[in-house]
């Protein structure tokens, strides 16, 4: 009876072992989709996936989903390290209609970059790419656009919703275009430690409320970027947020360029031109700001106060 019971313990052991074996074999560090592959595929570049979320299950963590060819690769999900590049194709689409395009809920350690991607929300698509958790999220060369769906942090082109406190979340937007959406990036976790919100060289434009949006203690730079032709504020922060705008334009936006509605804005290098409103609140200016023809005209530079010296 015992060497009944020790043989089928073995073999218990033998089977669980060979299944992990298997699944680990399952997934690799570099998977492929593409227009024309099917999910029932290993994901290998001869065999490829038709989408993003066939993919991931056979993507190892720290892996890389890569584009094939041109091709709409759906809503998906992403709960461990990974990168999502698409330049592989003219188009690599990620279309959807009432409901979020990616989602990302990783580990608060874990890392996460989305490059070279095209996110519709066919005018009715909640949000572009919601951030959950994760330790860093770059989103680099990608277009999102047609966010419109109401109600919460909805319409946005990206809404980072991190709440944890440590390791602080970081998230970088670089060379980006992020159109006809509610709005542009907003940075708004309840009770976190400040998310930390870096956006380079990117285009925020014809957006129906605020370009960029802070709360709740965020810390926001804006770099070299053109935030123009909004409905509603080029830039706001409140509830703490910080924001600095370095080198950047603000243009024909329907509501304040630069509104500081409880927290603290900062302007260097930054051109504030045919606004509906420059700006409100309390601004730190460094004086080597073009302020000009807005539409409360404030005299010389907008009145944005005696510049603080640069060191």
């Amino acid at each position: 009876m015992n060497k009944f019971r020790f043989t089928i313990n073995v073999l218990a052991i033998a089977i669980f072992t060979f299944a992990f074996a298997s699944f680990a074999q399952a997934q690799a560090t570099r998977t492929w989709v593409s227009g024309v592959g099917d999910d029932a595929n290993p994901c290998s570049r001869t065999a490829p996936c038709k989408t993003f979320a066939g993919a991931i299950s056979k993507t190892a963590p720290s892996g890389e989903i890569n584009v094939l060819d041109p091709g709409g690769f759906g809503a998906v999900t992403i709960t461990k390290p990974m990168t999502i590049q698409g330049s592989g194709g003219s188009i690599a689409g990620v279309l959807v209609s009432g409901t979020n395009a990616i989602i990302i809920a990783a580990g608060n350690s874990d890392d996460v970059t989305l490059r070279d991607l095209d996110i519709d929300g066919l005018t009715t698509g909640l949000i572009g790419v919601k951030i959950l958790s994760a330790r860093k999220v770059t989103v680099e060369r990608c277009q999102i656009y047609g966010f419109q769906g109401t109600g919460g942090t909805n319409g946005r082109a990206i809404s980072d919703e991190r709440t944890n406190a440590s390791p602080i979340p970081q998230l970088f937007v670089n060379d980006c275009y992020l159109r006809n959406n509610v709005g542009g990036v907003a940075a708004s976790g309840v009770n976190a430690g400040p998310i930390r919100v870096m956006i380079d060289n990117t285009r925020i434009e014809g957006n129906s409320s605020a370009g960029v949006f802070g709360s709740n203690s965020a810390v926001i730079s804006v770099r070299f970027s053109n935030v123009s032709g909004n409905g509603g504020d080029g830039v706001q922060v409140q509830s703490s947020a910080q924001a600095v705008l370095i080198s950047s334009l603000f243009t024909n936006n329907q509501g304040i360029a630069a509104n500081n509605a409880g927290g603290t804005l900062s302007l260097a290098d930054t051109t504030i031109m045919n606004n509906v409103t420059s700006h409100a609140g309390t601004i730190t200016s460094f004086g080597n700001n073009n302020c000009r023809n807005n539409g409360n005209n404030l005299g010389a530079n907008c009145n944005l106060g005696a510049p603080v010296g640069q060191q």
